[in-house]
């Protein structure tokens, strides 16, 4: 648009040097020559427009938006018009507490109260996308800083609403799929009115309040104690039933030796090992019962 706006000037130039009476009148037709051809030039440039690749563009003409959208490649408008390029990938947004981990430098992260009105810390990432044919109406309506106008405020209050619903400890443990679901909801729908889709929330990490950590670290360490209470407890028990079981096999042993055995049995017995024990190399001396007895055995 420029070479196009400086061609005309050129060419009012030529017509102005072109005047009979003008010292460099020879030179006006050369001037507007060029001019012409800077003109056109400058138009013929100026109707091409090439729209990145995850981009759409949207035309302006005096202030007025076409609700035509410029898709990726190249497009041929009108050579008067300005293109507002849209980035329509997925952009993420997130708000830390961490320096320099967010979009905004510094502490950025929400602290909102919680039913119990503790102070709870919430770091945040919002995942949407600019929808391709809502992007001249966010032009008209919100402009090009949809982050600032929309993002940043619309989740915020979503948390901040939804937060107030929930005990600290709640959102930090069992409620926080439930809480995270319910501001998905109500950002959701928000940004659907203005032609933005979320895609996903991420609720990166809640922080509570010092108390209420040692609070919970107190109350985990003593259900880890009594579950070890637990298993000590379980491990006697079968220490016994094993000893019971034990002492109820050597009383039925005992039992059977001594309906089972006859003396003839036990003399056989006897006789046995004495076998065994003659047969041993160490130096020995046995004196043998009257069969009745046991036999005394005298060696090394």
């Amino acid at each position: 648009m420029f070479l196009s706006i400086l061609g005309v000037i050129i060419l009012i130039v030529g017509f102005l040097l072109s005047t009979p009476n003008h010292p460099a009148s020879r030179y006006g037709n050369l001037i507007k020559i060029v001019g012409i051809v800077i003109v056109l030039i400058g138009l013929s440039l100026s109707m091409f427009k090439v729209i990145d690749a995850g981009e759409v563009g949207v035309k302006t003409v005096f202030g007025k938006v076409d609700n035509q959208v410029l898709y990726s490649g190249l497009n041929v408008i009108n050579p008067i018009a300005e293109v507002t390029p849209f980035d329509v990938k997925t952009q993420n947004y997130t708000m830390s507490g961490v320096h320099d981990e967010g979009n905004k430098q510094g502490d950025d992260a929400l602290r909102v109260l919680s039913a119990d009105g503790l102070e709870v810390v919430i770091d945040l990432s919002v995942l949407f996308r600019v929808k391709a044919s809502s992007a001249p109406n966010i032009l008209k309506e919100i402009g090009t800083d949809y982050l600032e106008k929309i993002v940043r405020p619309v989740s915020r209050t979503a948390i901040r609403d939804n937060a107030v619903s929930y005990d600290a400890v709640a959102l930090y443990s069992s409620k926080r799929d439930e809480f995270q679901a319910k501001i998905f909801a109500t950002i959701n729908k928000s940004f659907t009115k203005r032609g933005l889709e979320l895609e996903q929330l991420l609720v990166r990490n809640i922080t509570l309040p010092a108390s209420v950590k040692a609070s919970i670290e107190s109350k985990i360490n003593a259900e880890q104690d009594a579950q070890k209470m637990t298993f000590v407890l379980q491990k006697e028990r079968q220490e016994a039933e094993r000893k019971r079981v034990e002492a109820q096999g050597i009383a039925d042993y005992q039992k059977i030796l001594s309906t089972g055995l006859s003396d003839k049995q036990l003399q056989y017995e006897s006789i046995l090992a004495q076998k065994e024990i003659a047969k041993s190399p160490n130096t020995k001396v046995i004196i043998m019962g009257n069969g009745k007895s046991a036999p005394i055995i005298l060696g090394n």
